[in-house]
């Protein structure tokens, strides 16, 4: 027996139009992340790119379902590349920091080195954007 289906309508055909964009938009604000952060981390090796490339599509995920929710709310936004920074952090193998100053040194190079590249790619996920909903009308 064949049921009858009735024709999708107008509204449902424009909802998941609307949901694939979202989709895409998503994805591409990952992808720009990932990228930039493993660019900006390449001078500091190739293991350190690819750490962060993953940490950047993980932001890239989050900083886009964050703006869709609050676009105006930067505490969140900064928050949000803190605790990406901190899940870069636990991914390190650190010297313990009570063994000499040397080793504290080397412990603030290796946080800072794991850290800029995931801050850079922030600011230029959220500078581009800015930019792009600047001109539009």
């Amino acid at each position: 027996m064949i049921a009858f289906e009735l024709p999708p309508t107008l509204a449902d055909s424009t909802a998941e139009q609307s949901r694939a964009a979202l989709r895409l938009r998503s994805l591409i604000w990952a992808l720009v992340a990932g990228l930039a952060a493993g660019l900006l981390s390449l001078p500091f090796g190739v293991d350190q790119a690819v750490r962060s490339t993953g940490c950047g599509l993980f932001y890239g995920l989050l900083a886009f379902h964050l703006e869709r929710v609050d676009p105006e709310d930067s505490h969140l936004q900064a928050g949000l590349v803190g605790a990406v920074c901190g899940i870069r952090s636990l991914g390190m193998c650190l010297p313990p920091p009570w063994a000499d100053a040397d080793s504290l040194a080397s412990l603030m190079q290796d946080l800072v080195m794991g850290w800029l590249p995931l801050i850079g790619c922030s600011l230029l996920l959220h500078g581009t954007q800015r930019m792009l909903s600047a001109s539009r009308p």
